[in-house]
């Protein structure tokens, strides 16, 4: 089985025709040349359905060529991801020209969770952040879309960007999110997006421990909700079960005692009520309280 190595360019002529280009003469004979056809063809005919699907079957040839040079721990200088890249983006901008952000929606989610499998998630934050905005008008997806946004800053140790993806989440989830009558909290999809990002929220402040001149308002709020003189299992502002809600409690006030026993009991008991992700969170917060000043994250 033959495995063909090429790199290639997309070029745009200034008369706005766009065209790819190999630099490999039998992969471009093979592969690249009817791509670059079609995609030329298609633009001729105003069919701009069919030049964005020629676009993204270059893409995703360009991309499956990128992986296998990865798991084969070859050499090279990203070129393949780098044509990837090109014909994605031109696929996306003939999309919105066609008035079809759910398709572009598409492609960025599509590029930035294979930026992801590759290990560059700081390079996928931005492919994720334009999906979920053009994403407006469905609001599930474009706040799953932040959920992947504020992993890959979490996978960058950008802690306190995170907070933000989600500090804006859950303010979605309560301003579009439907509500039973009398009541702000969200059913649904929304009540399960608002639940972990309140999780999340409250392990990331724990894990920044901002000090009282620099904690922002909204967090402040959140906060108070922890305070154990506070707490009203019956309050519309509370979004978790019960018990999960008792033991991040526990786990705030343990964390300002700097009760580091307690934290790692609690740590115990939380586990199975947490995801993956959150369960990393509160690794760290552990981390910080036994080596503190930084040295734990």
């Amino acid at each position: 089985m033959l495995s063909y190595q090429w790199s290639a360019v997309v070029l745009i002529s200034p008369q706005g025709e766009r065209s790819i280009h190999s630099h490999d003469s039998d992969l471009s004979a093979v592969v690249i040349h009817p791509l670059c056809v079609d995609c030329r063809c298609e633009q001729t005919l105003f069919n701009a359905p069919g030049e964005a699907l020629a676009l993204t079957d270059a893409a995703r040839l360009f991309l499956s060529s990128e992986k296998e040079n990865r798991a084969l721990q070859a050499p090279g200088f990203d070129e393949h991801l780098q044509a990837a890249l090109n014909c994605y983006s031109f696929a996306i901008k003939v999309y919105i020209e066609m008035n079809q952000p759910v398709m572009a929606a598409s492609l960025c989610l599509e590029l930035g969770n294979a930026l992801k499998e590759m290990n560059r998630p700081g390079e996928a934050i931005v492919h994720y952040q334009r999906a979920a905005e053009l994403q407006t008008q469905t609001p599930i997806e474009a706040l799953l879309s932040m959920g992947e946004m504020a992993t890959c800053k979490i996978l960058t140790r950008d802690y306190d960007g995170a907070l933000s993806v989600f500090t804006e989440m859950q303010l979605i989830c309560q301003e579009k999110g439907l509500q039973l009558p009398g009541s702000i909290t969200p059913v649904g999809a929304f009540l399960d997006i608002v639940a972990k990002c309140e999780i999340s929220r409250v392990l990331l402040l724990m894990l920044l421990e901002p000090p009282p001149q620099k904690l922002l308002p909204e967090h402040a709020q959140t906060l108070e909700r922890y305070a154990w003189e506070s707490f009203d299992p019956h309050s519309q502002l509370t979004f978790l079960p019960e018990n999960v809600f008792l033991l991040l409690q526990s786990v705030v006030m343990a964390c300002q005692e700097k009760d580091t026993e307690s934290l790692k009991s609690l740590q115990t008991e939380l586990w199975p009520f947490l995801t993956a992700e959150q369960n990393h969170l509160l690794h760290l917060v552990v981390q910080e309280r036994i080596t503190p000043s930084g040295q734990g994250i």
